[in-house]
């Protein structure tokens, strides 16, 4: 192997470390709600959008099967996630050890939230993956904000409806369909506007893993 596909291949590795780590910071940090302009947010908002752009990136320059490995990948990791926290959680500690209730508290999200974020995140992307990849052939190559914004704003909605759904309706009356709609609508439209201002980076991503390719 020559030093120009090592160097990509390192390139490619550094994406999917940095994808992982995006996956796993939106499954533990990201279980923190802020306030962010008078919205309940969870801080995962802000790692959300580098998983997307990733995988533009990968799909736009390595084409449409290394953005699906990204994909299929994860979902691997998010299951082995998923289910060695609900394991852990529930094991006994050494009597000497006093954090079972934070530890709990922190990892031990409701299983249904867990499995939201597990089934959300597998369609969304892989939905991103494609119509991002639908546009690409659309357009001949051309045109990459347009493809980057629509594939990610299309699968963040996917994603947020989703996830929505299983968490929370109607874990109270109150959680009705139009009221989980109502905490839809803001939550996506923070992820609209992290989706266009993007767009610059995945421009200089593309460049940058492009760069050695001829």
């Amino acid at each position: 192997m020559d030093k120009q596909s090592q160097g990509m291949n390192k390139k490619e590795l550094f994406l999917f470390a940095l994808y992982i780590t995006g996956i796993v910071l939106v499954n533990t940090v990201g279980s923190k709600i802020i306030n962010l302009f008078g919205v309940r947010v969870s801080v995962g908002i802000f790692f959300m959008p580098v998983l997307f752009l990733v995988t533009d990136i990968v799909g736009e320059v390595k084409g449409h099967e290394h953005a699906s490995l990204f994909v299929h990948y994860s979902i691997i990791m998010l299951v082995i996630l998923f289910v060695t926290t609900a394991l852990f959680v529930q094991v006994a500690p050494h009597p000497s050890w006093e954090l079972q209730q934070a530890y709990r508290q922190i990892f031990g999200m409701s299983m249904r939230m867990s499995l939201a974020s597990l089934v959300s995140f597998s369609i969304s992307q892989t939905v991103d993956v494609n119509i991002f990849l639908f546009f690409k052939k659309l357009s001949n190559g051309k045109k990459l904000w347009l493809r980057n914004n629509l594939s990610t704003i299309t699968s963040q909605f996917i994603d947020t409806v989703i996830f929505m759904f299983i968490a929370f309706y109607q874990t109270t009356p109150k959680f009705t369909v139009a009221f989980v709609f109502s905490l839809i609508i803001p939550y996506w439209l923070f992820k609209v506007v992290f989706a266009l201002l993007d767009t610059p980076f995945c421009y200089l991503g593309v460049k940058w893993l492009s760069k050695e390719e001829n």
